[in-house]
């Protein structure tokens, strides 16, 4: 047999999911499915990561709601997680420092595996001085790379004033990589052409057609709700029965943080006066 020379990707989806409907895991599979398709890559992991409650978006519920949810939402899964850490930050954390989190923590499990591999094999290793920084070693341990999954929505929204800083855009698209979903409506390679900054990392971009249209939102999702309409078959029955047994998203629910500015823009506006 051929030794497989495809390189390892985990894929990253941050978000509200408030709620996690189908849609959301229909992305990976899009993602999985088109990086595959390349030839190139071979996804070994998806992982969804609920905003924290410091986002203070517009009808944003609890985080251990949305993370109950999404927990649910991936039990069909055999390879998308749920990872806790971004939603269990007191404060709102910027994405890029979820995506840096999530590449250490690659780091840190390779690097725990390769020791491991040394001692099955009775080698010992020996450290020099340079390796007893963390960060040294850490670098050199070969790992999966890591990219952030998203909608075109997210895509476009790099665009939003005060919404990302410049920097952190240009991290998340240079150093990791972005694997973008189009959906109907959006122009996402209009949209990388017209920004110097994405036109510049545009290798590192990869854009999937929706070939099935699918326009399930979480929008669209909690306004039914609130008018007591069937949203039967858009979201993973586990949730809707968990939406239904703990009574989210009323109108009461869509008014919470309504009178408070999103936290990014809150703290880019000051950041920038």
């Amino acid at each position: 047999m051929e030794a497989d020379t495809r390189t390892e990707v985990v894929l990253l989806a941050c978000g509200s999911f408030n709620p996690i409907t189908n849609m959301h895991m229909r992305l990976f599979e899009l993602a999985r499915d088109y990086l595959h398709e390349t030839g190139k890559y071979k996804v070994v992991k998806g992982i969804i990561s609920p905003v924290g409650d410091g986002y203070q978006k517009k009808g944003l519920i609890e985080a251990y709601h949305r993370v109950a949810m999404a927990v649910l939402a991936s039990k069909s899964s055999d390879w998308v997680k749920v990872d806790r850490w971004e939603s269990e930050q007191e404060e709102w954390v910027e994405t890029a420092k979820v995506v840096r989190h999530h590449h250490e923590e690659l780091l840190m499990s390779g690097q725990c595996k390769d020791e491991a591999d040394h001692v099955k094999k009775g080698k010992k290793r020996k450290l020099g001085a340079s390796e007893l920084g963390v960060s040294e070693k850490l670098l050199n341990t070969a790992v999966p790379e890591l990219k952030l999954l998203c909608g075109a929505d997210l895509l476009e929204s790099f665009g939003t004033p005060n919404l990302w800083k410049e920097e952190d855009i240009a991290e998340i698209v240079g150093k990791y990589g972005l694997v973008c979903v189009t959906r109907s409506g959006s122009d996402a390679q209009r949209f990388i052409y017209q920004s110097d900054l994405l036109w510049k990392h545009k290798k590192n971009i990869h854009l999937v057609n929706e070939w099935i249209t699918n326009d399930i939102s979480a929008t669209r999702i909690r306004r039914a709700l609130r008018r007591a309409q069937s949203v039967k078959y858009l979201l993973p029955e586990l949730v809707l029965e968990y939406i239904q047994s703990h009574n989210l998203y009323s109108p009461d629910s869509e008014e919470k943080n309504a009178d408070v500015i999103l936290a990014p823009l809150q703290k880019h506006a000051n950041l920038s006066k």
